[in-house]
Order: structure tokens, then sequence, then C-alpha cells
């Protein structure tokens, strides 16, 4: 049970306690803080992305193996999420925040110390691991120190972290190959993770309370409730149009299409430029139109774009590299604030540790994977297409979404 039973003061920074007391404004420091340290554990799982045609020439791997990476990120990251309670009810949100930061850059460090195939991949398995206690503790924490008028708003600023990742990881990767090894990029990014977890330690507010613990009572609610299921197939979509997509586009761009990688690593950063702005943009109308017309429309566009992204000559896949992150990085503060209405305060990161790692499996772990592997059978560009299909029914099932209030 949260400090409520414990402790009649109110903790620091959460809502649940105080109301809307303090201004939105008063926790922006917290925010941005906690919105850093998604960044690095976001960039340090997409940094391979851009890199992974260079791994794949040092480590002498296929497509499919390549892809494989990613699904023991994603693998790891499902495993812990869903025991997140557990760490959280211990140590606090706050103090899982912290853990996940430190400890996540220690892993990225020691993977730079590595060279064999097993080892980096039970290195990636670990950080996956760790990874994955950050967000249900990231939300609880969130949800609690801003009224729920404000939530969308609170969510576009969180997600500016994948936001800028997707924008940075090519671009930084462009810049440091020609002075670092790949390991030499993981040990940089993993050692500015472990500053950024101390920062929030030290200044940062907010997470004062224990999450709950899963359990058989808790998990059987959710898994009754139709919403949650309809929401978390939602979300995998939304994984698929970033992540997803993502992660194997730069192999697709270079290997299947012939694009030179210094210019397909110069695209896709910029393709995500305005993705900044754009965050904001579907913060604002999810409080204004509600996240469930919000999140049909991006799947709508989204769908029809991914589709393009793999059916279309390569004369036209500039354009459309440029166009699909527009409306993909649209979908996730419609999409985390919809999850959030699902359960009470104390109950949210039961929600998220549930939801979020079946989302991340299927559409961070294993759609990578396929697509990999269709790649070496050279289907590459059918691969995309279809996983633009699957993301535009998303559209179609938000139709029948009913959230509470």
């Amino acid at each position: 049970m949260s400090n409520i039973n414990k402790n009649s003061e109110p903790q620091e920074g959460d809502n649940r306690f105080n109301g809307d007391i303090e201004p939105f404004r008063s926790q922006l420091r917290s925010i941005l803080l906690i919105t850093g340290i998604f960044f690095l554990g976001f960039i340090s799982r997409i940094i391979l992305a851009p890199l992974m045609p260079t791994i794949e020439s040092d480590l002498g791997i296929s497509h499919g193996r390549a892809g494989s990476l990613f699904f023991l990120i994603s693998l790891g990251a499902s495993i812990s999420t869903l025991g997140a309670g557990y760490v959280s009810s211990r140590i606090m949100h706050r103090g899982t925040i912290v853990f996940s930061a430190v400890v996540g850059g220690v892993v990225l460090i020691g993977i730079s110390f590595t060279r064999g195939l097993w080892e980096i991949s039970a290195g990636l398995f670990l950080m996956g691991m760790v990874g994955g206690l950050y967000i249900p503790s990231a939300i609880s924490t969130l949800t609690s120190i801003v009224s729920v008028k404000h939530w969308g708003k609170a969510f576009a600023i969180h997600e500016l972290a994948p936001n800028v990742s997707f924008v940075v990881a090519p671009l930084l990767s462009m810049a440091l190959l020609p002075l670092l090894a790949w390991q030499g990029i993981l040990a940089l990014l993993g050692g500015t993770g472990i500053l950024l977890g101390f920062m929030y330690a030290a200044f940062g507010r907010g997470g004062r309370f224990p999450g709950e613990a899963p359990s058989f009572v808790s998990f059987r609610r959710l898994l009754a409730n139709p919403t949650f299921w309809v929401m978390t197939f939602l979300m995998s979509l939304g994984v698929i149009s970033t992540n997803g997509v993502y992660t194997m586009l730069p192999l697709y761009l270079v290997k299947e299409r012939g694009m030179d990688p210094n210019w397909v690593n110069t695209l896709i950063g910029l393709s995500y430029v305005s993705c900044i702005g754009i965050a904001f943009l579907a913060g604002w109308a999810t409080d204004r139109f509600g996240p469930k017309a919000v999140m049909g429309v991006v799947l709508l566009i989204t769908g029809i774009l991914t589709v393009l992204l793999g059916a279309a000559p390569t004369s036209w896949l500039s354009i459309i590299v440029f166009l699909q992150p527009m409306t993909a990085c649209s979908f996730f503060p419609a999409g985390f604030a919809a999850l959030s209405r699902i359960g009470s305060a104390d109950t949210r990161n039961v929600t998220v540790s549930l939801s979020t790692p079946m989302a991340g499996t299927f559409g961070a772990g294993i759609i990578p994977t396929g697509l990999g592997v269709m790649g070496d059978a050279g289907f590459f560009g059918l691969g995309i297409a279809l996983a633009g299909g699957l993301i535009f029914t998303g559209f179609l099932i938000a139709l029948y979404l009913k959230l509470p209030e």
C-alpha cells in the first residue's frame, strides 16, 4: 500500500494528496530531469540502429541476427517491467528511477568492454532489464506531480525523450564513428546516464511514494478489462510505428535500397526534428479533443505512410522517410494519457507494468526480428509494408475504445 496508510502528511509533489496546489510550471524541473533520464535510456537502445551496418560488418552477422539483438533488449525490458512494482514498492518510484539510470549506465559501460557476440547479447538483455524498471515509475511519478488536466502536456514533454533520441542517434553515430569505435559510443552514453541519475536524486521532486507490487488480484482485474487489451494492442502499434520501423530502417535503406549510409543517417535524424514540436501539439490535442481521437487519426496516417515506405519507388523514399515520423511520434502523449485512465493512482504503475512489456516485446522485439528475417529472404520492403498495414488497423480499433472519464 502507499504511504497514505503510513503517514497522513502529504508527500512532496504528489497530487494524490495536494490536488493541483502547485502550478504546472513549478514542476518543470522535475519533469525535465525525468525526461533527461528517459532520453539517455532510450537513445542507448536505439543507437544500435544507425550503428548496425557497422556492427554487422564487425561481428559478421546477418540481418536476422541483427534484429534479434533488438529482441533481446525488448525481452529483458518486458520481463523486468512486469515485476517493476516489486522494486518500486520497496525503494519507491523515485529510487527506482535513479536505480534504472545509474545501473543502466554501468551496464552500457560494461558492454563497451566486451567483444564477443554472446557477451554483447547478454549485456543488451541486461540493459533491457534495467531499463524496463523505468517506465512504470516514471508514469506514476509524472501523473502524481501534475493534475489530470495537464497530463497531455506532461506526457508531451516526456515524449521529447524518444523524439529527440530519434534525431540525435543517427547524427551522433555519424559524428562519433570516425573518432570512436561503436563500443566507445556506448560507454559515453553510459557515463552520461549515470550523471543524470545522480542529478535527479539531488534535485528532482516527486516519486516519494511506493508502487503497488503486482499481485494475482491486480493482474486478474486488468486482464478481465477489455479496455486494457484494446489499449495494449494500440500501444503495440505505436511502438511498431516508431521503434519497430526505426530500428531496421537504416539497414533497409542502405542494404536493400542502396542509399548512402551518411545520407541515410542525416535524413533519419532530420526527419525526427519536427517531432520535437509536434509532440507538444499532440499533447495539446490530447487535452483538447481526447486521447481516443488523437490515437485514431495518428494511426490512420502513420499506417498509410509506413506502407508507402516499404512499397514506394526509391526516388520517393526521402520524402516518405521525412514524413512518417511526423505522425508516428504523435501517438504516445495520447497513448499514455489513455493508458493512465485505466485503474487508480495507486495501481497505475501495475497497468503500465503489464501493458508496456507486451507492446514492447511485440513492437520493438518481434517485429524488428521478423523484418530482419524477411530482409534475409529478399522481402525487406514487403515486411515494412505489412507492418504499415497492421498499424492502419489501429484506426478502426480506436473507434471502439471506451475510456473511463
